[in-house]
């Protein structure tokens, strides 16, 4: 049925006044500013030569500035409320570690001498900070229903964001390496040459269609071959959608779908700069995909996977169980035979795995589940 009797969240000053809204700003900018004055102290190990091209140091600094300003101005106010203290001092003792260690005044003489492998501390503090500045507000004023932002779960979600943006440069080394490999015996004469020689545009969108379309073959087989589904079981696992929940992935997933997708681009020649701009397509709508935002599109959703479509693909609901698996073009589904979605404009009422003691909770049990057992689809589905 039409999504009318779903009750509506209060309007965002409500948020604002959330007994725990200060204390949890102060421990989540608290934290991030100890991060950050490591990456200063640190560079060659904890932060990544390609990120750093995006940022500046002025920005970091100043951003680590606000951030320590923010996070004990809210748990002083915290204190005083008596609200959730605990939270309220871990925020102000970081940000008091964070200041202990340099702060903003952190010696730094912009050389870096990068090493062959480092940690992406870096990219996970920014990416954290602006998705949650983002999303957080607008799924609290756009909620398809309301879920708390410290939901069931949000613990293991959380620990996935820091896992895959931290291992960022590792994940890519294995990526790389997989799909060098494969390009470099295979070649096919005059199709690179076609593909550079494309204006930007036509080789960005044709590069989406290619890359989604092989995302959405690996991702049937992840829902039909047994071995891939204890791994992808996972990501299936969360009983509420929102911003986070969609960086629960397994490891071996993540690098199986990131090289499978990879590989078309790489293997017909697409330029750095394509490949570069799908992969923040790829972190834009896998977020917004999973987002709790009962917006309307409309026609829209027929040419954009937007949050309904892919809600439904995660659907507690033996019908959809194989339904919806491209990320980007819904016209992919269409010519896979996997396309549904209601036209009322309705939304799944439970989300997660069909039987949901199959999956463990906790990222270590997760991560340990699929190597374990030999369970048939039935224990999973029926």
């Amino acid at each position: 049925m039409p999504d009318t009797d779903v009750t509506r969240p209060q309007p965002l000053v409500a948020l604002l006044r959330h007994h725990l809204l200060a204390p949890a700003i102060s421990c989540f900018l608290g934290v991030l500013s100890l991060a950050t004055v490591f990456c200063f102290h640190f560079p060659e190990l904890l932060t990544t030569r390609e990120f750093r091209a995006v940022y500046t140091e002025d920005f970091a600094r100043t951003l680590l500035l606000v951030g320590l300003a923010a996070a004990f101005f809210a748990g002083t106010i915290a204190v005083l409320r008596d609200q959730h203290k605990r939270l309220a001092f871990i925020g102000v003792g970081t940000a008091t570690a964070a200041v202990l260690l340099g702060g903003t005044e952190v010696p730094f003489d912009g050389s870096v001498d990068d090493t062959s492998f480092s940690l992406g501390l870096d990219w996970f503090v920014l990416a954290l900070f602006f998705s949650a500045l983002v999303f957080i507000p607008l799924e609290h004023a756009l909620a398809r229903r309301p879920v708390p932002v410290f939901r069931p779960g949000w613990r293991t979600d959380a620990c996935y964001f820091f896992m895959s943006h931290v291992l960022v440069q590792f994940i890519l080394i294995l990526v790389t390496t997989s799909t060098s490999l494969v390009v470099s015996t295979v070649k096919v004469p005059g199709v690179q040459e076609r593909i550079d020689g494309l204006p930007f545009v036509a080789a960005f969108a044709l590069a989406v269609f290619l890359a989604d379309l092989a995302q959405a073959v690996l991702h049937r087989c992840y829902h039909r071959i047994m071995v891939l589904w204890r791994f992808h079981a996972v990501h299936h696992s969360s009983p509420e959608l929102d911003w986070l929940a969609g960086s629960r992935v397994h490891f071996v997933e993540t690098v199986l779908t990131r090289s499978i997708v990879l590989l078309p681009l790489l293997f017909l020649g697409f330029s750095t700069s394509v490949v570069n701009a799908y992969a923040v397509l790829v972190g834009i709508q896998a977020v917004v995909a999973h987002a709790n935002l009962g917006i309307r599109f409309g026609w829209l959703e027929y040419l954009i996977v937007l949050p309904r479509y892919h809600h439904w693909h995660h659907a507690r609901h033996l019908d959809y169980w194989d339904r919806n698996y491209a990320i980007h073009l819904p016209v992919i589904d269409m010519l896979m035979g996997s396309f549904k979605l209601p036209r009322d404009g309705s939304w799944p009422e439970e989300y997660g795995v069909l039987k949901r003691e199959t999956v463990p909770v906790g990222i270590l049990a997760q991560h340990v589940a699929p190597f374990r057992g030999q369970r048939t689809f039935d224990e999973y589905v029926r």
